[in-house]
């Protein structure tokens, strides 16, 4: 790769007042670097090297007032090189260029254009027009910056255009989100309000159910006798004897009967005088005195007698 100054020396040797000859100089790529540090150089000649694009820190250089790249391959230019505000005179001849890039709008000061020589659009071609004198380069250029200009302003219409269409469709998606959100919303809300229904259902229930078990007991209640207030519960009956007392007591009034017939019999009949009535009385006044002190028999008797 050549550079400017392989051939010719350094940069500053070329200055020449304003301009700066780099023509014929076997160039691939522009020395922006070394140009941007001349900025007296307002005129630069780089015509007839090998320059196939721009960088686009070319588009720096606003010092230049004319600028010729004639005769190299430039394919494009930079998309900012609108940016060379002070350009006067441009010449593009015999490069490979079809189109221009919209910000060459902003060349508001371009007076000279040469654009022959290039597979320019057919439209853009048109508009130039040829540029055989110095009348028909400046309008060239005059022509050239109106065409784009007009080219700027229906793409700016177009992303105008562009972004409402975006505005328009983000809104809806606004809109269709919020009616979304709106919707569950609606649905969390009914949702909550049937959860809070069913709850209040529940404990409704269960109140009910409460109030029922609680009556119970008071039927119940009331369905008892009611005792006389302070006075005390009455004491259960006294626990009747157990059967053998009962069969006991049965035995001893057989045999009292039966003892009973006998002292009548021999007491108060003829039989009185016989030898075995006799016995018996004996026995008979004998047992009564016995008994008389016999403390079961008295408490058989004491019994009866209650009964």
């Amino acid at each position: 790769m050549t550079k400017a100054g392989s051939k010719g020396g350094n940069l500053r040797d070329k200055l020449d007042g304003n301009e700066l000859d780099l023509s014929l100089s076997d160039l691939n790529e522009v020395p922006v670097k070394e140009l941007a540090a001349l900025p007296k150089a307002t005129v630069l000649d780089l015509s007839c090297n090998k320059l196939s694009s721009l960088p686009s820190d070319f588009c720096g250089l606003t010092h230049l007032v004319k600028l010729d790249l004639s005769k190299n391959k430039l394919q494009q230019l930079p998309a900012d090189f609108g940016r060379l505000v002070n350009l006067q005179h441009l010449d593009l001849l015999n490069n490979r260029l079809v189109t221009l890039p919209v910000s060459f709008a902003q060349l508001k000061n371009l007076k000279w254009l040469d654009l022959k020589d290039n597979p320019l659009d057919p439209v853009l071609a048109k508009v130039a027009g040829d540029c055989l004198d110095e009348k028909q380069c400046k309008q060239c250029a005059n022509k050239v910056l109106q065409h784009m200009k007009a080219v700027q302003a229906d793409q700016e219409r177009e992303r105008q255009r562009r972004l409402e269409v975006e505005r328009e469709a983000e809104k809806k998606r606004e809109a269709k989100q919020q009616a979304k959100e709106a919707k569950e919303r609606e649905l969390r809300k009914r949702e909550k309000a049937e959860e809070k229904e069913r709850r209040r259902k529940e404990y409704d229930a269960q109140k009910a159910s409460k109030r029922e078990q609680e009556k119970k007991p008071k039927k119940e209640t009331n369905q008892a006798p009611k005792s006389k207030s302070g006075s005390r519960p009455r004491k259960p009956p006294p626990r009747k004897h157990t059967r053998s007392w009962v069969v006991l007591k049965v035995l001893l009034l057989l045999l009292l009967m039966c003892v009973a017939g006998g002292l009548v019999a021999c007491r108060m009949t003829g039989l009185q005088h016989q030898p075995l009535c006799n016995s018996v009385n004996t026995v008979y006044d004998n047992a009564v005195q016995g008994l008389r002190h016999h403390e079961i028999l008295q408490w058989v008797l004491q019994t009866d007698s209650q009964q």
